[in-house]
């Protein structure tokens, strides 16, 4: 092994923490300082970096690890506002997902969705295909088919038959949210944005008329870290900006409230946190090839049961959430059943129960409250639509889709211009570089074309940019897939070497969702006899930090992405 590689990872930090220093006075500021890793910050960071720029964004956890890998991975076009009226918001979450699927195939995928019609049940087909019609007139294409009840039944014969009438198919688009992130991050950065993980805006930094001027950051890498000194030489850093977004989803209430210097008490908060919830299984238990959406039989909310990485997931709940801290969010016991019961009750003779279960994730929702806490709907019923505020020039944005994000990021930086000393015209071009947000590159390192077309695409729309990189990183061994998912080797040592891995939990829950499609969180003896090798070559950690790292990960992903205790 390379006797500099157990510096690489300090090395590596430290080169990316270098440009808050000489940046961190008052006589060069960011232009924008961007707080939050996920989907709504990166975005923000590439359409702001192709403008010219100088973006700094942080996490204060790991990139996408609050709602932006949490989510249920659809790309959706939001079918459910057209039955609200509400088509302006329609055509344009259409509109971008159509966008997706053409610019980042392979990372945004097509996939069909069938809702059962059974008599006497809501929705009838009739109101359910005029909808779905609409629909496929907002995207310019026709996706929507009707199918007869013996058609049907004799593709999909697992399915509740008693009063089944047909199904509806239609289709929206499936992702890796968590990777979602990184490839728009990868984009904002080869665009000249600087991104650092684990890294808190511990207060807002104002000026003499009270006005956001910055934010105090401090390095949380090695906060969990139960053998390391590090807290006692906890870098911090004071930089300065000409604007500052926060981008901060369900957590977007607490640098407000700092900005409009009120008290809790007085505040008004705005973000209402909303749990979703979601099952994973074997393909086997369930074998899927396309979504079922259809209507819970206690609560009439629509639940999903859709194919994701070569397992089956079930989700999603809708529930208020207890106010925030940085802690895990995690599945109840509640909500375990809820799912189940749902599933068994469409498909009624899989028979799932808890010993099914490989994994589960919780993220919680930032939707945008309409009414005080006595007059709330319910959370299902609340609008998905984002906000954006202005607050003594910190710009706080919260609420909205994954599939706008773009569209978000635009209304941020149109009210950022309030602030920023800028041509609006720049502001308001979508055409800079060319009018897309996902480069279009071909690779050009003969491994590629040894790998199979599927591998292929799913690569492509993964790393884009970086595509060569991983390739050229890769051992011949490390083109094998990860047992049965499609994840290949290589992608975790390039992750390893790339892609800001501090802990375990990044690498296996978030840059690769081995951790969610594997028993026992892919902690088996034979992927973490070659997970420690990897991580000792890529990252230099030594026996004491990978045990140490294991037992965070296991206690971690226990707690949090397994079953709840009974």
């Amino acid at each position: 092994m390379n006797p500099t590689k157990p510096n690489q990872p300090h090395q590596q930090r430290q080169q990316a923490l270098a440009p808050l220093s000489h940046r961190s006075s008052q006589v060069e500021p960011w232009d924008m300082l961007i707080i939050g890793g996920g989907i709504t910050g990166a975005g923000i960071a590439r359409e702001a970096a192709r403008r010219g720029l100088a973006v700094l964004l942080i996490e204060q956890k790991d990139f996408a690890w609050g709602t932006s890998s949490r989510s249920s991975k659809m790309v959706h076009g939001g079918l459910r506002y057209i039955a609200s009226g509400d088509y302006k918001t329609t055509l344009l979450s259409v509109r971008e997902r159509e966008r997706m699927l053409s610019e980042a195939s392979g990372l945004v995928n097509e996939m069909h969705y069938v809702m059962p019609h059974y008599k006497g049940k809501f929705p009838p087909p009739w109101i359910f295909n005029t909808l779905l019609r609409v629909y496929d007139r907002l995207a310019g294409k026709r996706y929507f088919t009707y199918f007869k009840r013996e058609a049907f039944l004799s593709l999909n014969p697992h399915i509740k038959q008693d009063k089944f009438l047909g199904a509806s198919q239609f289709s929206d688009a499936v992702t890796d949210d968590s990777r979602l992130v990184m490839r728009v991050l990868d984009e904002a950065i080869n665009d000249g944005a600087q991104a650092i993980n684990y890294l808190k805006a511990e207060s807002l930094i104002t000026n003499e008329q009270g006005l956001v001027v910055g934010a105090t950051l401090k390095d949380t890498s090695s906060e969990d870290n139960a053998h390391s000194n590090a807290q006692n030489n906890v870098q911090s850093y004071d930089v300065y900006a000409k604007v500052v977004v926060s981008a901060t989803g369900a957590w977007a209430d607490t640098l407000r409230m700092q900005a409009s210097k009120q008290s809790e008490q007085s505040f008004h908060k705005q973000i209402r946190p909303s749990r979703g919830s979601h099952l994973v299984i074997s393909q086997e238990r369930l074998p899927l090839k396309q979504a079922y959406t259809f209507l819970h039989p206690e609560d009439k909310r629509a639940v999903f049961v859709f194919p994701w990485e070569n397992r089956t997931v079930l989700g999603t709940t809708d529930l208020d959430h207890p106010p925030l801290d940085d802690s895990e969010v995690g599945i109840t016991n509640e909500e375990v059943d809820y799912l189940l019961t749902a599933t068994n009750e469409l498909f009624n003779d899989a028979d799932l129960n808890r010993e099914d279960v490989i994994s589960t994730w919780a993220g919680v929702r930032p939707l945008i409250s309409e009414g005080g806490d006595g007059k709330r709907v319910s959370p299902s019923k609340e609008k998905r639509d984002h906000s954006v505020w202005l607050d003594n020039n910190l710009v706080t944005v919260s609420g909205g889709k994954l599939t706008t994000f773009r569209l978000i990021a635009l209304d941020v930086l149109e009210k950022c211009q309030e602030v920023l000393a800028l041509d609006k015209s720049v502001i308001q071009n979508q055409t800079i570089n060319g009018d897309y947000v996902f480069s279009d590159t071909t690779p050009t390192n003969p491994k590629f074309s040894t790998l199979p077309k599927a591998l292929q695409q799913r690569l492509q729309g993964f790393y884009g940019l970086q595509l060569d990189t991983l390739l050229e990183l890769a051992h011949d061994e490390d083109l094998a897939y990860v047992t049965d998912s499609n994840t290949i080797w290589a992608e975790i040592r390039f992750a390893a070497r790339h892609e800001q891995v501090i802990h375990l939990d990044d690498l296996l829950l978030r840059r690769t969702r081995l951790g969610l499609i594997l028993p026992h969180g892919a902690m088996t003896p034979l992927i973490s006899t070659r997970l420690k090798q990897i991580c000792q070559q890529e990252l230099g950690w030594d026996e004491q930090k990978w045990q140490q790292e294991v037992v965070r990960y296991q206690d971690l992903w226990q707690r949090y992405y397994h079953l709840p205790a009974a």
